[in-house]
């Protein structure tokens, strides 16, 4: 996607093949810089402390990450040893532990002396392969967008998503977002209500930036309000991403995303998840039962950080000093709320049979 009308990705190996490169998602919206990765201990940091977040682009650091530890040692030792930090990383997205486990079965079967260019080209595929299975939602999901504007008589189309599934949250595209792209790329009139997503207000800093940098016309919204414009006709349909959908159609997302699904429900709204098929489960069955809901520092929820008038950036305490907080960082909906998963392989019901039908490779007997 496009920073400053130039096309960008969210993480990219260095050219020697010593160091990869990540947006620093935690100076955004207001600075734009990059962090270079060169050990595992690096890709873990990053990932563990949110520099990058998004489960897909969760999956792809991890993979840069064994590659880094494989240029510093190849050992069999090394590899596992490396795995393990970057597993207990984050709890939630199946992306991370899915990853680890292609590139360790991937790496494990090579001589430790080409390992290191194996990890680096096999990370690659996979961050190509994210870029191709989100474009390929992109295509799917644009086509509810259109029945959409068909079913106005005329635009825009006006979306409501939650947190960020945007190309920031991928390698590119994103996932959420890349049915919204496309459909502005190919003239459809589109309006995006962004969530601002508390604690970490990734909507307000993440979403609407990088809709802002593609162009696209979007409002952002309190967490709270999407009931009301829902109510009040603004919202044609929702779109959000997933970190993790059961076998049965379960979605576990950003908290807040199953109060979205309710009001949504509600109005009779079209509720839409992005899935693409490296997010699904296909171990879990009860995504409120089974599905570890990671639980990040309160103070995230007690703090909050932004600029000043004379461009210092400034995080301050909104809570009385000594009330307690709790922060779940994300929440479950259940199938029976979601209109439809929009995968790579096209929009399906959030149901077993249909998963199943739709990746019968991927069921576990």
């Amino acid at each position: 996607m496009r920073i400053d009308g130039k096309p960008h990705r969210s993480i990219w190996p260095h050219d020697d093949l010593k160091a990869v490169e990540i947006i620093d998602q935690t100076k955004l919206p207001h600075r734009f810089t990059t962090l270079t990765l060169v050990n595992v201990q690096d890709a873990a940091r990053a990932i563990k402390d949110m520099h990058v977040r998004g489960a897909p682009l969760i999956g792809v650091t991890a993979a840069y990450g064994l590659a880094l530890a494989m240029l510093a040692d190849p050992s069999d030792a090394n590899l596992n040893a490396s795995a393990e930090i970057l597993l207990a990383t984050r709890p939630t997205a199946v992306n991370l532990a899915w990853a680890l486990k292609v590139m360790r079965g991937y790496l494990s079967g090579e001589k430790p002396r080409d390992r290191c260019a194996k990890a680096f080209a096999r990370a690659a595929e996979l961050a190509n392969e994210d870029v191709a299975l989100c474009a390929s939602i992109g295509d799917h999901g644009l086509t509810l967008i259109q029945a959409a504007l068909a079913r106005k008589g005329g635009g825009p189309v006006n979306i409501l998503t939650h947190c960020n599934a945007g190309w920031l949250a991928t390698v590119d595209w994103g996932t959420a977002t890349a049915p919204i792209y496309k459909a502005h790329d190919a003239g459809i009139p589109v309006h995006v209500f962004v969530d601002e997503t508390r604690p970490r207000n990734q909507g307000a800093s993440l979403t609407a930036w990088e809709l802002g940098q593609h162009g696209v016309s979007h409002t952002v919204i309190v967490d709270n309000a999407g009931g009301h414009v829902m109510q009040h006709g603004g919202i044609d349909l929702v779109i959000v991403g997933t970190d993790r959908t059961t076998a049965s159609g379960d979605v576990c997302n950003k908290i807040g995303t199953y109060l979205k699904a309710l009001a949504a429900k509600d109005n009779g709204i079209p509720f839409f998840v992005a899935a693409p098929s490296p997010s699904i489960d296909f171990a879990l069955d009860d995504g409120v039962a089974e599905i570890p809901i990671e639980t990040r520092s309160p103070e995230e929820v007690t703090h909050i950080a932004g600029m000043t008038a004379d461009g210092r950036i400034e995080r301050v305490l909104i809570t009385p000093a000594l009330s307690p907080a709790v922060n779940y960082a994300f929440d479950v909906t259940p199938a029976r709320l979601v209109t439809g998963l929009i995968t790579e392989r096209g929009v399906i019901a959030a149901t077993k049979a249909a998963l199943a039908s739709a990746f019968p490779e991927r069921v576990i007997a």
